[in-house]
């Protein structure tokens, strides 16, 4: 199978057209991209970029596309959403916001109708879509109401480390809030799964961090551990999952510990994710496991300064296509692909 995948390009002032343009150029073969914006201003920023798109609605589609010649094979097809506002690089505008989100909710309304098997979103400005007043903390929360999904777990990948997140966008004097049994039990879950459905981990390992500094001391240093984080661990132990931990976050993350486990858990945002970018910032994708849609992610931000100039870098972009085309074929993703890895 061929999947489609329906791509968000994001902020229109950000780079999410940019590096779409780019992944443009080499025309895919193993899957169908459709481009969920306005076809006017990815042309746009085409010719600002100096270089060729050819764009084809997706009713156009035909069984019989990856046969026709180059020369006839679109670059990209298109389900066009209207931007009522000039996109100019690096010039963010509330009046972008409901656009971006409506991208979104076309694109999660093509997999729902069986139009497309995955969504592949670009980065996306949380602060000017809050300044246009809609309430905003990040695709996977969006994605999880949107979708009515139980809970979804952020994880983020590359070929040197994955990780997921107990909670995702909220402010640090709010996690410890966030931590209890019952989500924590919940998180554990989803990542196992996901390892084995997505990855074809059998048996996965996981490790989970320590709330506190050297994990809370024997509770000197906070009772998290002892009152929420021990007890699920050894209650899932029970049930025949491989959990490590909790593990000192200071020192999860060294060579010889990222050899003893295939995905490590930690419980806010930053945390893990400045090891995890330093490792690999430029093929690190982002995966969201709970909800019943597939959606990959690139891992950076909307770089308006790089908007335009065609100095944005585009491997996290072809790894998140290359990792939903695997999950859409139900092939398991393997972990050592490279800026070479065909899209």
């Amino acid at each position: 199978m061929k999947p489609i995948l329906a791509i968000t390009a994001g902020e229109p002032a950000g780079i999410g057209l940019d590096v779409l343009v780019a992944v443009a150029q080499q025309a895919p073969t193993n899957a169908t991209l459709v481009y969920v914006g306005d076809p006017h201003i990815l042309s746009a920023r085409a010719r600002q970029l100096n270089q060729r798109l050819h764009l084809a609605p997706l009713a156009s589609r035909s069984p019989d596309a990856p046969t026709q010649p180059d020369a006839e094979r679109p670059s990209l097809y298109y389900s066009p959403v209207t931007c009522h506002t000039p996109a100019r690089p690096g010039q963010l505008s509330v009046q972008h916001s409901a656009y971006v989100i409506q991208t979104l909710e076309n694109a999660v309304s093509l997999c729902e109708n069986g139009h497309a098997h995955a969504i592949v979103t670009g980065p996306v400005h949380k602060g000017i879509i809050n300044e246009a007043g809609i309430a905003f903390t990040g695709h996977t929360e969006w994605l999880r109401q949107r979708t009515r999904a139980k809970s979804v777990v952020m994880l983020m990948a590359n070929p040197s480390l994955r990780l997921a997140l107990s909670t995702t966008h909220i402010a640090l004097s709010q996690v410890s809030k966030h931590i209890s049994t019952e989500r924590l039990t919940e998180t554990i879950h989803i990542v196992h799964a996901g390892l084995q459905s997505l990855f074809g981990i059998s048996k996965p390992r996981i490790a989970v961090c320590g709330l506190n500094p050297h994990a809370g001391e024997n509770g000197h240093m906070g009772r998290e551990e002892i009152d929420i984080i021990e007890p699920v661990l050894a209650a899932l132990r029970c049930q025949g999952m491989t959990l490590i931990g909790p593990l000192p976050a200071d020192t999860a993350f060294i060579p010889q510990q990222r050899t003893r486990y295939d995905a490590c858990i930690t419980h806010y945002h930053d945390q893990g994710l400045p090891v995890l970018k330093a490792l690999d910032f430029e093929q690190t994708i982002n995966i969201s496991l709970g909800l019943p849609i597939i959606r990959t992610s690139v891992d950076h931000g909307t770089a308006l300064e790089l908007a335009g100039t065609g100095q944005a870098s585009v491997s996290s972009f072809r790894q998140a296509i290359h990792a939903a085309t695997a999950f859409a074929q139900r092939q398991p993703l393997s972990m050592t692909w490279s800026e070479t890895t065909p899209v």
